[in-house]
């Protein structure tokens, strides 16, 4: 026989120390990490507590932030709560305790596998302890037991000390293998489209926890805490500020700052489960706060490398004064325990504690009389003999939030710009809600400009915020001034655009370049340009949002996912802050002297066109739009929050056109069934809306 494997109470994504990897230097990597401090000390400001200065801002708040908490978790509205199918599989007797094997469906097909802790002898309605498993790997033989059974020991504390306790599994660490690591090391970035995250599906499992105790006779429903460490800790969080059921709370190392996540490098310690999709930039003080003025004892170690002291105690801090403008103070409490990122006696005391004290009102000076020690082999709390078919427990991420419904193409121009302006409301306030707040043009500064081979190249810098400065290069023939110009086309660069522009430029204006040098030239692309500079008064603009080129940040596949994660936690991504870096592009281009009237293009491959057709919905003077090799979905890319619940890629083109001229680059006209649809309808003409071949 295989040896027991119990991997218990580490978090898998635990990572080598607080700090984030060493990558190399470079002037992108330190404009990167000048944007992450501007961002984290604006959330500092906005998104925490600050704003609330008395009992009526508290009262009139509250309910707002419980709102948006449940919508980036993806639970507004909350789901259908859907029969339960509660099953008792089996039962465990012990000292003074039994436990029920059993599970319950959170949304069809979505098993949720736990254990009932109960005294060997109920006679009245008990206070029940709904406990939340941090990540723990419990398996023997390549099964499956659940992270419910390396927390057993708290479970049999409770059922001895004259409660009822439900210890239930997560979706990751389940008898049933679901996901909690889409974008830790998945891949899964849609999930930040889609505006899901399995914190959400822990919170509605917690919720539908609830409901399940509240059919027990059991269970006194008036007197329900909530418990758990770690991953625990965080959806103790979610179920208490959510869940006013909840009467009593002690998250055990669940929660610190933003600086401590985004600065510190927290995050690299923690997969999806621990994050809201942050839509409206909070800072995690105020999700705490919606607590008050429950009685919530917070609870952490001193040396816990991915819940630092520092963080725990500045909204520990935050929050208690919250409680004191309320009056409530001696409803909220710290507990730190010596020690690392583990499940410690001392922490699991000072819970015990705050319980007694809180469900029970026991005298605070009372001693308790043992701690929780483990005594049970887990594969004794297996649920499942044989795991049900029709689970839906590994593709949940799927379905647990919705989609768009695909539109009906609109029917007349009224009922498009219905449409249209409610696309564009939920795109402001859903989608680019983390762009920054400023109604003025971003200014375009000259930095040189040079001559040769009959072209002329001007190199122009400007700041899409405090941190990054991009440059933009406008080419065109040699003697001509900005105002003689006819047409410019704007070309947003992609990695690929920039080796090729550098390839065909870097050798003739190398001093007008920044960044790594392209290896080698092509004097054939150059030739083809300067013919057509010769035959038209055009010009061609070339930028780089950020990222890419001159602030490319290079390293590891893991440093650059966390990059990636970092702008999730601000409200952000890395996407959607370069579709804003091709408006402050677009904003430039008008301001350089006498070009504020010249006809505007943009043109762009990949991802790059998508960014560019949204900059177009912002940003008024576009001529045309050339789209090549377009993503048909942001299912595949590119990544901006929650776009997935208003509207896809189709839809957003159709909105472009109905502006501009666009023109698209494609050999599959069924991805394009909408605007195709739209244009036919609206009666738009053949130069507004075109599908294109590809250019070879």
């Amino acid at each position: 026989m295989k040896s027991l494997l119990c991997l218990l109470l580490l978090p898998l994504s635990l990572h080598a120390g607080r700090f984030p990897e060493k990558t190399p230097d470079s002037p992108g990597a330190r404009m990167l990490d000048g944007y992450m401090r501007q961002q984290t000390a604006e959330i500092e400001e906005a998104g925490g507590l600050k704003d609330i200065q008395t009992v009526e801002d508290w009262q009139r708040k509250a309910p707002e932030y419980r709102k948006q908490l449940a919508e980036m978790l993806g639970l507004e509205p909350m789901p259908e709560r859907t029969p339960l199918q509660a099953t008792k599989t089996g039962e465990l007797k012990g000292d003074g305790y039994v436990i029920e094997k059993m599970h319950f469906q959170a949304v069809p097909g979505y098993y949720v596998t736990a254990n009932l802790y109960l005294p060997d002898k109920v006679e009245k309605p008990l206070p029940t302890i709904l406990y939340v498993c941090g990540h723990a790997v419990v398996e023997k033989d390549g099964v499956r037991l659940g992270n419910k059974t390396g927390y057993h020991h708290h479970g049999i504390w409770f059922a001895r000390h004259g409660y009822a306790c439900l210890i239930i599994d997560t979706v990751q660490l389940g008898e049933i293998r679901g996901e909690h690591h889409g974008t830790y090391s998945k891949g899964r970035w849609w999930w930040m489209s889609r505006g899901y995250t399995p914190a959400g599906l822990e919170a509605w499992a917690s919720i539908r926890a609830l409901d399940y105790l509240e059919t027990r006779p059991e269970v006194d429903k008036t007197r329900f805490g909530v418990t758990g460490r770690s991953g625990g800790g965080a959806y103790s969080w979610w179920v208490a500020a959510l869940d006013e059921r909840i009467k009593a709370a002690a998250p055990t190392a669940g929660v610190t700052t933003m600086r401590n996540h985004v600065v510190d490098g927290c995050i690299e310690g923690h997969c999806d489960c621990m994050f809201y999709v942050n839509t409206y930039r909070w800072d995690y003080d105020r999700m705490v706060a919606l607590v008050v003025p429950r009685p919530l004892l917070i609870c952490n170690t001193d040396k816990d490398d991915i819940f630092p002291i520092d963080g725990v105690f500045n909204i520990y801090q935050n929050v208690r004064r919250i409680y004191s403008l309320l009056g409530q103070e001696k409803n909220i409490g710290l507990q730190i325990a010596e020690g690392p990122h583990k499940d410690l006696q001392p922490l699991n005391t000072g819970a015990f504690h705050w319980f007694e004290c809180h469900l029970k009102g026991a005298d605070p000076m009372a001693v308790l009389d043992e701690g929780a020690k483990k005594s049970l082999q887990p594969e004794v709390l297996k649920v499942f003999t044989e795991l049900p078919k029709d689970e839906k427990n590994t593709t949940i991420d799927q379905t647990f939030v919705a989609k768009a419904a695909p539109p009906t193409p609109p029917a007349n121009a009224e009922s498009w710009d219905k449409q249209r302006q409610s696309w564009m409301q939920s795109l402001t306030e859903k989608v680019f809600a983390g762009w920054p707040q400023t109604s003025t043009a971003v200014p375009l500064t000259k930095d040189n400009s040079l001559e040769n081979e009959g072209l002329q190249m001007t190199a122009y810098d400007f700041n899409p915020d405090s941190s990054f400065r991009l440059r933009l290069h406008l080419v065109h023939r040699a003697g001509l001034r900005a105002e003689d110009l006819e047409l410019v086309a704007l070309n947003v660069l992609d990695q690929d655009g920039w080796q090729d522009f550098q390839k065909t430029y870097g050798s003739k204006f190398a001093s007008l370049f920044e960044g790594p040098r392209a290896e080698q030239s092509d004097e054939a692309a150059l030739a083809s340009e300067k013919k057509m500079f010769q035959a038209f008064k055009w010009g061609m603009a070339y930028v780089c949002p950020r990222g890419i080129g001159p602030t490319e940040w290079i390293g590891s596949v893991k440093a650059q996912t966390q990059r990636l994660r970092r702008f999730y936690l601000l409200g952000q991504t890395l996407d959607s802050m370069r579709v804003w870096d091709v408006r402050c592009a677009i904003q430039g281009l008008k301001q350089i002297p006498g070009m504020d009237k010249t006809p505007l293009w943009l043109q762009a491959h990949r991802d790059m066109a998508v960014h560019g057709v949204y900059a177009s919905l912002y940003e008024d003077g576009i001529t045309r739009l050339d789209l090549h090799d377009v993503p048909t979905s942001h299912e595949q890319s590119p990544t901006y929050l929650n776009v997935l619940k208003v509207l896809d890629v189709p839809q957003a083109i159709a909105m472009a056109a109905s502006k501009t001229r666009v023109i698209l680059y494609s050999a599959d006209d069924a991805a394009w069934a909408y605007p195709n649809a739209t244009a036919k309808n609206l009666q738009w003409s053949n130069k507004q809306w075109q599908i294109r071949k590809p250019v070879n």
